[in-house]
C-alpha cells in the first residue's frame, strides 16, 4: 500500500471506519450468501469430529509433541483445550493469557481451568499496551492499533513452534450477542438493504464517532455511500436478517483483521498456527446451520452448539459469564498512555499534512482527558495510522522505537 509515497485512500477509509480493509488478501475463503443457506442440523458430534480431524491431521503432518494455546476464559479457547486434552493426551500443552493494566482480568479463570487439567499457564502482563506499536505495525504493514496477538506470539515462540487458538467461534457460531439484539430491534421484515446496513453499522458503534466524516482530509474522499456499497452484498439477498449479519461478520474483521493480522505476526515469529474452529470442514458445516440453532433471540444467547459440546465435556463451568477475550480497557489506556502519545504524534501529524486526516478534528479533541470511548478508540486508530505513515511512507521512524 505504501509505494513511492503513495497511499491508497480506500484502505485508510475502510480501516478507520470498519477496522478492516476488504482489499487485502485473506488466507480464509470469501463466502457469499449462498454459502449461508441453511441445510445442516446442529450436532455436537459433528463439531467434535471436524475439530478433532483438523487437529489430528496437523499433529501427524508436523509430528507435534508440544502445543502452546492462547487461553482466555471464553468458550472457544476452552473448547480447543478440552479437545486437545481429551483426544491427544500424549501432547504436552501449555497456555498463555494476557493481563492488561487497568482492564478486565480473565487470567484468574484461565488459571483455574489449567489447574483442572494440570498444565502450565503463563500470564503476560502488559502495563503499556502501545509500547511496541511501531514494531507491530512494521510486521503487519497496515495501520492497526489492536495488535495484542504480537505479545502472545512473541512469548509463544520461546515455548513451542505450534500455537493454537479458538479463532472463529464468534463469527461461525453467533457469538456477538451484544450486537444481535440491537440490530433486530432496529429493523423490520420490510427494511431495505440500506436500512439494515445502517443498523449493522450502528451496532458497531465503538468503531465510529458522531462526526466521523470530519476526521478525514480531502485526499481520503470519504463518503458513507462508499462504505454502504461494500456491505450491500451481505444485506441484499434472500437470507434471514440475522444470517445476513453472520455473513457480514465472517467477511469482515475475521477475514481482513483478525485472521490477516495473526497470520502475519505468526509468520514473523516462525510459528505454525492451529485454528480448529476455522477448519474448512467446520466453516462449511457451521455456515449452513439454521441461525436459531446458533443464536437464541429470546434469551440472547449465542454459540449454542459450542456451549452444548463444552457441557458434554463438563468444562462449561470454567466459561466467563461476560464475553471479553483478550481486551484492553481503552479509556484507562487513554488516561495512562494514549492521550500523551496522541498529543506527541498527532499535534504535528504527517498524515494530516498529506491531506489524509483532518488536523482541525484532531485539535478539537486530542487534549481532552474525559473523551467518550468512541473518540478514544478513534484516536488510537489515528495514532496507528500516523506511526504507519512515518514508518512506511516518510520512513522517518524506526520499527524498534518504543512508545514509552
Amino acid at each position: 500500500m505504501a509505494k513511492s509515497n503513495q497511499v491508497d485512500p480506500s484502505t485508510i477509509r475502510n480501516i478507520l471506519t470498519l477496522r478492516y480493509d476488504p482489499n487485502q488478501q485473506s488466507s480464509l475463503p470469501v463466502l457469499t450468501w449462498k454459502d449461508f443457506t441453511p441445510t445442516n442440523t446442529a450436532s455436537c458430534e459433528m463439531i467434535e469430529k471436524y475439530m478433532g480431524d483438523y487437529l489430528q491431521a496437523k499433529i501427524e503432518h508436523f509430528g507435534i509433541k508440544k502445543i502452546t494455546l492462547a487461553l482466555s476464559s471464553g468458550i472457544d479457547s476452552i473448547l480447543v483445550l478440552t479437545l486437545l486434552k481429551k483426544k491427544f493426551p500424549d501432547i504436552i500443552i501449555d497456555t498463555l493469557s494476557i493481563k492488561f493494566a487497568n482492564s478486565v482480568d480473565e487470567s484468574e479463570k484461565a488459571t483455574k481451568i489449567c489447574e483442572h487439567f494440570g498444565i502450565d499457564h503463563k500470564i503476560i502482563f502488559l502495563e503499556n499496551f502501545l509500547v511496541e506499536l511501531p514494531k507491530m505495525i512494521d510486521i503487519v504493514k497496515l495501520p492497526f492499533w489492536d495488535l495484542h496477538w504480537y505479545y502472545v506470539a512473541k512469548e509463544a515462540r520461546n515455548r513451542s513452534q505450534f500455537l493454537a487458538a479458538g479463532d472463529g467461534g464468534d463469527e461461525l457460531f453467533g457469538g456477538y450477542t451484544f450486537r444481535y439484539s440491537k440490530f433486530l430491534s432496529l429493523i423490520t421484515k420490510n427494511s431495505s438493504p440500506e436500512t439494515k446496513i445502517q443498523a449493522y453499522l450502528s451496532c458497531h458503534e465503538r468503531d465510529t464517532v458522531p462526526d466521523h466524516e470530519r476526521l478525514f482530509g480531502p485526499e481520503c474522499r470519504f463518503s458513507w455511500n462508499s462504505i454502504y456499497e461494500q456491505l450491500m452484498r451481505y444485506f441484499d439477498n434472500e437470507l434471514d436478517p440475522i444470517e445476513q449479519v453472520f455473513l457480514a461478520d465472517y467477511n469482515g474483521k475475521l477475514l481482513y483483521n483478525f485472521s490477516l493480522v495473526n497470520s502475519r505476526i505468526n509468520k514473523n515469529f516462525a510459528i505454525e498456527y492451529l485454528t480448529p474452529i476455522l477448519s474448512n470442514d467446520l466453516i462449511n458445516y457451521s455456515c449452513r446451520l439454521e441461525p436459531r440453532q446458533k443464536y437464541d433471540e429470546t434469551t440472547n444467547v449465542g454459540k449454542i452448539p459450542l456451549r452444548n459440546l463444552l457441557k458434554k465435556f463438563g468444562t462449561d463451568i470454567f466459561v466467563s459469564d461476560r464475553k471479553q477475550g483478550f481486551s484492553v480497557d481503552t479509556l484507562n489506556l487513554w488516561k495512562s498512555h494514549g492521550m500523551d502519545l496522541c498529543n506527541h504524534f498527532l499535534s504535528d501529524s504527517r498524515a494530516a499534512k498529506a491531506g489524509i486526516i483532518n488536523q482541525e478534528w484532531i485539535a478539537k479533541y486530542v487534549k481532552k482527558d474525559d473523551l467518550d470511548v468512541r473518540y478514544v478508540n478513534k484516536f488510537l486508530g489515528l495514532l496507528a495510522l500516523e506511526i504507519w505513515y512515518r514508518l512506511l511512507v516518510t520512513k522517518e521512524m524506526k520499527s524498534n522505537e518504543l512508545l514509552n
